[in-house]
């Protein structure tokens, strides 16, 4: 599994491959993606960064949608429990989830500098897995975010 965040890459396809990945996980699932989901996951695709959910719903105000922060909650989480978006924690923001429909315990990379986010996937579980295991904890959810510097950003710093 790569890593998306820093690097280049062909973000049409990206944001199609989101939206379709998520169209079939909802109906093989019956789940329902209604209007107000789809376009908050379309934003999060499009935006391609860590968005806090007053941004998402000012995104939707100007685009006319008549919706309150309770809509946009329920959408976010609605995305984040059927894998299609990840809370980041750190940020208290939430972004579209770079490899939908993979089985993944994502690990993410924030610059400390322009708050970019990474995802990528690191052989933690298995680790993570073998201790739990082993003290009789059953592991439920895992959550790992690094902070440091996007490779733009330590260009930067080296050029000043």
């Amino acid at each position: 599994m790569q890593t998306v965040g820093f690097g280049q890459h062909d973000h049409a396809a990206c944001v199609g491959g989101g939206m379709k990945a998520a169209e079939d996980a909802c109906e093989a699932q019956g789940l329902r993606l209604t209007k107000g989901r789809r376009r908050v996951l379309e934003i999060l695709l499009q935006e391609h960064r860590a968005m806090g959910a007053y941004d998402i719903l000012g995104m939707l105000s100007d685009e006319g949608f008549a919706a309150q922060p309770p809509v946009v909650y329920r959408a976010l989480d609605f995305l984040v429990a059927n894998g299609f978006a990840h809370k980041i924690q750190k940020l208290n923001a939430y972004i579209a989830c770079a490899h939908p429909g993979d089985s993944h315990t994502p690990v993410f990379l924030i610059c400390r500098e322009c708050e970019t986010v990474a995802e990528t996937a690191a052989p933690l579980q298995s680790t993570l897995g073998e201790v739990a295991e082993k003290i009789g904890f059953k592991i439920e959810n895992t959550i790992v975010e690094a902070e440091g510097m996007c490779p733009t950003c330590r260009d930067t710093e080296t050029a000043v």
